[in-house]
């Protein structure tokens, strides 16, 4: 029995104890985050050989696998150029280690001829890729752009520092009909008092800047962000504030957590908010970005898309996705990597239901 680990919040590393002990009469290995900064706590409940992230990542002969239906994953760098507070990851994963350009290119091209048509670029930071290399994203995703064959790239999360620091060159790239005009943009909190306790190295005003920057290039363009509620003296006007850049710039999916403590970080330290104020604020900001996923969704009602399938969930269906990277479901058996044009019915606030119009 293998187990790839997580303990990004205490929750999930509950879940990954109880998954541990179930299985601790077994021949067990372990590996991800958790053996490597909370190999103790393991102890207490199995008793586990080790497998090294680092190891499986030398002996893969690549940076590139493939994902499900015609998704193909490059994992471009490990580890971050942060210093974030609260953060269990960075201590587990270490300093940013990119990798180098020719292996992510050499992954796209094996999974393209493989049948992938959509290429998801992974890391703790995805924009920070090539800082300890001399090299920076834009010139990468224009370099993979230029590989020939049907594919779309969906960039992952990048960290607000490190884009502002490429903005200009970074807007330039995803001109590319190969690059799906989509930013996964961790905001963390619209208060500046919080992003300093935070050590996020940015501002409220750099997120608004970074937002208005692309939609002024890309008004569809499908911008995703996380927020932590509730972290550590966090006060009732600093989540207003929160709201505020959430209303601002119009995440159109947000990932919310409830500040959870990761021992060994330093905010740790600080005393946590009753965990009732935490929900609270984390069911109020939901609320909100609902809004704001019913507002967005319902600008394409009606309008005529380009789509490509990727992925089936269910029978009878397709999830295909739009140059936005719009979840566009038809109602219909396509095969992957099917391209056509579709008309936007239906809003289901996770995604659209589309119907097809005519193969291109």
């Amino acid at each position: 029995m293998i187990i790839n680990t997580c303990t990004v919040i205490e929750a999930t590393e509950r879940k990954m104890l109880r998954r541990l002990k179930t299985f601790a009469d077994r021949d067990l290995y372990v590996t991800g985050c958790m053996p490597l900064v909370q190999m103790d706590l393991i102890s207490t409940v199995c008793a586990p050989r080790i497998i090294h992230p680092d190891e499986i990542h030398e002996r893969a002969g690549g940076v590139g696998s493939p994902g499900a239906g015609a998704i193909g994953v490059v994992q471009v760098a490990n580890g971050c150029v942060g210093r974030c507070s609260y953060c269990i990851t960075r201590l587990a994963r270490g300093r940013l280690r990119s990798a180098p350009a020719e292996d992510i290119l050499d992954a796209v091209r094996r999974l393209v001829a493989s049948g992938a048509f959509e290429i998801q670029l992974t890391g703790q930071d995805v924009a920070a890729w090539g800082i300890d290399r001399g090299e920076s994203l834009p010139d990468l995703l224009q370099e993979i752009s230029d590989i020939p064959g049907k594919f779309a790239v969906r960039p992952g999360m990048m960290h607000p520092g490190s884009v502002h620091r490429i903005l200009d060159p970074l807007i330039d790239a995803y001109a590319s009909p190969k690059i799906f005009q989509f930013l996964h943009l961790p905001a963390q909190s619209g208060s500046d008092a919080v992003l300093d306790r935070m050590k996020r190295r940015y501002h409220a005003a750099d997120i608004v800047e970074i937002v208005d920057s692309f939609r002024k290039r890309y008004p569809d363009m499908m911008i995703s962000s996380d927020f932590i509620t509730g972290f550590p003296g966090e006060t009732d006007e600093e989540f207003e504030q929160t709201l505020d850049l959430l209303r601002r710039t119009a995440f159109v999916k947000v990932n919310i957590t409830r500040y959870s403590r990761r021992p060994g970080t330093p905010a740790a330290a600080l005393k946590d908010l009753p965990e009732r104020i935490r929900k609270d604020r984390s069911r109020r900001l939901l609320s909100e970005a609902n809004q704001i996923y019913d507002a967005y969704n319902n600008r394409w009602i009606g309008r005529e898309t380009a789509i490509v399938a990727t992925e089936k969930n269910m029978p009878g269906s397709t999830v295909c996705r739009n140059p936005s990277y719009l979840n566009v479901i038809i109602k219909e058996d396509l095969p992957f990597g099917f391209s056509g044009r579709a008309v936007i019915t239906e809003n289901r606030r996770h995604y659209v239901i589309g119907k097809l119009l005519r193969e291109v």
